[in-house]
């Protein structure tokens, strides 16, 4: 189905466009979300028990494990074509600001650039005690291995519940949502906050805000443009309809 042209004229004209990606995208690539990865021996544990500060300082190794798993499904992921349609999707424009809830660094795998990661990256590892991050450590059968600088437990560099967002990062987002000419909310349910925040920052400052989800969501009602469709189908539409 093609693109409405009113939207197609609307990111013809715009110089500055922000997108936030969500869970939609990583699942069409085949990374579950956290709750559909919770399956078989993970069924029993609920998300309070694998990610939390608490739940690692209890028991670190189950946390670790949890997360080594999930690598284990992220690593044999690639991206689709969402991803290579927001590649290309970039290059269109002056300014571009692409912000993911997701933490599998597929979008960088497919060729994005300066992503804002919202809620950390599964493929990196942190020191818990100074947060600063470990690319090497000694493979010594230690589950978690150790800061081979403090000597203190190394976790994911990922965002636990409870935790706060990179202020940093999200400052960086808000303001490219609140400055953009045309903002897209892709597979995304804007149920999470502070994320759910960023398409009513850029709707409240007049962008034209497009949403691409299967499934309507409480935002649905309030945006300008709402492409029911999975993004890997939607988005590389779209690219097409700005290419002609």
């Amino acid at each position: 189905m093609k693109p409405p042209a009113e939207l197609i004229e609307k990111l013809r004209a715009a110089k500055r466009v922000a997108v936030l990606t969500g869970a939609g995208v990583s699942a069409e690539s085949g990374v579950p979300t956290f709750r559909d990865a919770q399956t078989g021996l993970w069924a029993q544990y609920s998300p309070e028990d694998l990610a939390t500060p608490r739940a690692f300082l209890r028991n670190p190794k189950l946390v670790w494990e949890w997360y080594a798993w999930r690598r284990e499904l992220v690593a044999g992921a690639k991206p689709n074509p969402a991803h290579l349609a927001l590649v290309e999707l970039a290059g269109r424009f002056p300014e571009f600001q692409l912000i993911t809830q997701n933490v599998d660094g597929l979008h960088q795998q497919a060729g994005s650039r300066n992503v804002i990661e919202l809620h950390g990256n599964i493929t990196r590892t942190k020191c818990f005690d100074e947060r600063t991050i470990v690319t090497e450590w000694a493979e010594t059968g230690d589950i978690p291995p150790k800061c081979p600088r403090c000597g203190g437990l190394l976790r994911p560099d990922v965002v636990w519940f409870e935790e706060t967002l990179s202020a940093t990062d999200l400052n960086t987002a808000m303001r490219a949502s609140a400055s953009s000419d045309v903002f897209l909310s892709i597979g995304t349910s804007g149920l999470v906050y502070p994320a759910a925040g960023l398409p009513i920052a850029a709707l409240g400052h007049g962008a034209t805000v497009v949403e691409i989800n299967p499934q309507p969501t409480p935002f649905t009602a309030k945006v300008h443009f709402a492409l029911a469709g999975a993004a890997g189908i939607v988005l590389p539409e779209l690219v097409t309809s700005l290419r002609e």
